[in-house]
């Protein structure tokens, strides 16, 4: 073993000798830059999505699949969570590294979205990401998977691959896939939408696996989307500051709502970046940056605005209540006047992704690949860091 000495001068002017002990022969400068860059890697990942799994035998929250900024589909089992954070003798670890079910590599760059499509014993996981991709696996295969899950993830292959088109330019040339920020299904008409990056949102064929519709109108990319079944239509959020409502037999814009004009927004205005839809789809919830507005669509007229502390990232309906989170470390939950009925201090500094369980549970997602499982009750169930590639 090295030992050094040195000395450091004291507040009285005489010296301290410090003495530092360690085996400097053996030092692996690579492997202490490896470790040092992986641990900032894992911080600065993000969980862009959560979805429930289906479970019509099992009344209560048992999988929670997660979409992740490394490409990652990971499913995780809240009971083992739940459990073996019970049983960290650890005190102070208030947060698990949680070790998933299932694990496996879905897109060349970010994940930004998973769906669930279906119902029975044909249900399938959709996801989609950066890679202008949407792609989807067989639920029952991933949940009843024994493959050992390795560091890169069991090695799963979809049943359902769909790019974006490719733009052709000049002389011939091809545009990249634009990327897929969010997706919505239709499963009685067999269909999935996508928004994507190139301004458009496409309805695709699942049993074809062929476009059957685009949706052309805003002015840039998109970022959210959600089916309107009952009535047959989409509902798209934009980067161009609107959001549109779409007739799927057509093609054809019916309705745009843009929020700085109908709700005359002064100041810093951002894009509509979620969207959300109540049970019976009379109720539009479209964000705007910190300003969130509630439409009632048959009237067609917006009934009331609420102001957020910070720029909201995702929400949805709870009934007659609309939860939200975004660039702040709270779950919020509002009521149809905009009034605040609860705050909840939740685990990721920034939430991106909020979803919610029929028995009440809520999962929150964000900055840091962190999860928080809340109750109905608002109490903290768990809180897991995701698993990275």
């Amino acid at each position: 073993m090295a030992v050094s000495h040195v000395s450091v001068s004291g507040g009285g002017g005489g010296a301290v000798q410090v003495t530092m002990c360690g085996d400097a022969t053996n030092w692996d400068e690579n492997a202490y830059r490896e470790r040092l860059l992986k641990e900032r890697e894992i911080q600065t990942r993000t969980v862009f999505r959560t979805a429930w799994a289906p479970s019509p035998r099992n009344p209560n929250p048992h999988s929670l699949v997660v979409a992740s900024s490394d490409g990652s589909i990971a499913s995780y089992s809240i009971p083992s969570c739940i459990s073996n954070l019970k049983s960290n003798t650890d005190a102070n670890a208030a947060r698990l590294l949680a070790e998933p079910d299932c694990f496996f590599q879905g897109h060349d760059g970010p994940a930004y979205d998973v769906k669930f499509y279906g119902d029975g014993e044909d249900v399938l996981l959709l996801s989609c990401g950066d890679d202008g991709w949407i792609r989807g696996w067989r639920w029952k295969e991933l949940a009843n998977s024994n493959s050992a899950v390795s560091s890169q993830g069991n090695n799963i292959k979809p049943i359902l691959d769909l790019a974006n088109p490719q733009h052709k330019g000049p002389w011939g040339a091809l545009s990249p896939i634009p990327e897929n920020n969010a997706i919505a299904v239709n499963s009685q008409g067999g269909s999935v939408f996508s928004a994507s990056g190139d301004s458009c949102a496409y309805c695709w064929d699942v049993e074809t696996g062929k476009v059957k519709m685009v949706f052309k109108g805003h002015l840039d990319y998109l970022h959210c989307i959600v089916a309107r079944n009952s009535s047959n239509q989409i509902i798209t959020g934009s980067e161009d500051r609107t959001a549109r409502i779409w007739d799927c037999k057509s093609g054809k814009c019916i309705k745009v709502i843009d929020p700085v004009k109908d709700l005359n927004l002064k100041g810093s205005v951002s894009w509509v970046g979620c969207v959300a839809l109540d049970a019976s789809e009379s109720w539009l919830a479209c964000s705007s940056g910190r300003n969130i507005s509630l439409w009632n669509l048959p009237a067609s007229e917006c009934l009331s605005r609420i102001s957020t502390r910070a720029s909201v990232q995702d929400m949805l309906f709870d009934s007659n209540q609309i939860l939200a989170v975004g660039a702040d470390p709270l779950l919020n939950r509002f009521d149809m006047n905009g009034a605040i009925l609860s705050q909840i201090q939740c685990a990721p500094a920034s939430a991106f992704s909020v979803s919610l369980h029929p028995a009440g549970v809520v999962a929150v997602g964000g900055y840091g690949c962190l999860v928080d499982v809340i109750s109905q009750f608002g109490s903290h169930m768990c809180t897991f860091h995701c698993k990275c590639i």
